[in-house]
């Protein structure tokens, strides 16, 4: 945060030139009643003189005199004090109306960043699903400003939890979806399942199987999870660019069984029409990382743009995050903007200081 200025600085100078000349005014009426002599009158001769007259009581002089005057000018002093805090309160408010701000360089750059964590539950990848996730949290490790939403898909998709920067739900939500998931990592573990941790992966997965005959629709998937990012459009020509960047990690196995309505290059294609980087994650089994449907997927992912990584590879996390950051990078040297940001907290405290002071002492003189 940087470059103090003002919004409407127009708003403080006439404000200011208002009470300076207000003061002035007061100041020359004060100061010509004071000047004004008071009239004088012609003695008669038949009028005793001002020396045979008796001596009258004036508040004035009584004023003036002993402890009175001493607390006289305390009250006096008392009351210009609280002339001069209106001012000076007068003042901050003017400057709370002329809107302070700074520059925030990093607002457009960083705040409105969109990832998608975009999960392929089918049956073939779902005993794997969990590593993933434990991917993803490690990813939500490695953001601060990131907006970040999850979808899972089968035969349809189901969103787990739309694009937000609450980072406590998001690290909920993943934790709770690998609690649910450890009974699925083998057959063993499926067999030794009880019925509550069976209903926990039936709700967790409600909703992603309900076309017949369909499982794993890879295309339909990832085309659903690019609808969670703000101005999707499945008719985009490529024309419109985004002014922050949106990513996808999308994480499949690439194993079809049925018809989708879009395949998985259509939806790539979609995607980058719609200016959305797609990183794709391999979450089958570590025996097929060479299998046609997994070669199909990585030839696709990287001609599109993206990273293609495998659970296998130890440093995927670390490869994910950089390649995030890479188009984050990019996207904010094509459009470098900055953001004024109000920042109003030091006037209002300051004001509020002010007038406490002021009802304190005014409370006093009253007493």
């Amino acid at each position: 945060m940087s470059g103090f200025t003002w919004r409407w600085p127009l708003a403080l100078v006439i404000g200011a030139l208002l009470i300076i000349g207000l003061a002035v005014a007061v100041i020359v009426l004060t100061s010509r009643k004071r000047m004004t002599p008071e009239p004088q009158q012609a003695a008669s001769p038949n009028e005793p003189s001002k020396k045979s007259l008796p001596q009258v009581w004036n508040l004035r002089a009584h004023l003036g005199t002993g402890i009175v005057a001493e607390r006289y000018r305390v009250y006096r002093a008392a009351c210009v004090s609280g002339v001069v805090l209106l001012c000076v309160g007068l003042l901050a408010s003017l400057g709370l109306i002329a809107r302070p701000s700074t520059v925030d360089d990093d607002a457009s750059a960083q705040s409105s960043r969109d990832i998608v964590l975009c999960l392929d539950v089918s049956g073939s990848a779902l005993p794997f699903d969990r590593e993933v996730i434990a991917t993803y949290l490690e990813l939500v490790k490695n953001f601060k400003t990131e907006r970040i939403g999850m979808s899972i898909f089968n035969s349809t998709s189901r969103t787990v939890f739309p694009l937000t920067d609450d980072y406590s739900l998001v690290s909920k939500q993943l934790t709770s979806a690998m609690t649910a998931l450890k009974g699925v990592q083998t057959q063993d573990d499926i067999d030794k399942m009880s019925d509550r941790q069976y209903q926990e992966i039936s709700d967790w997965l409600s909703g992603t199987q309900n076309r017949k005959d369909a499982t794993s629709l890879i295309g339909d998937g990832l085309v659903n999870c690019a609808a969670m990012v703000p101005d999707f459009s499945a008719s985009a020509n490529g024309s419109a660019k985004r002014t922050s960047p949106a990513s996808i990690v999308f994480a499949s196995d690439n194993v079809l069984s049925g018809s989708p309505l879009y395949t998985l290059q259509e939806a790539l294609a979609i995607a980058t029409k719609n200016d959305i980087h797609v990183d794709g994650l391999f979450t089958g089994a570590q025996a097929s990382e060479n299998d046609a449907t997994t070669v199909d997927m990585r030839t696709r992912v990287e001609a599109a743009g993206g990273t293609f990584l495998t659970r296998s590879q130890a440093s995927s996390v670390d490869q994910l995050v950089r390649s995030i950051e890479s188009e984050k990078t990019k996207k904010a040297e094509q459009d470098a903007t900055s953001d004024l940001v109000d920042t109003p907290a030091v006037w209002v405290a300051a004001l509020i200081v002010i007038l406490g002071v002021y009802f304190v002492l005014q409370g006093w003189v009253r007493r």
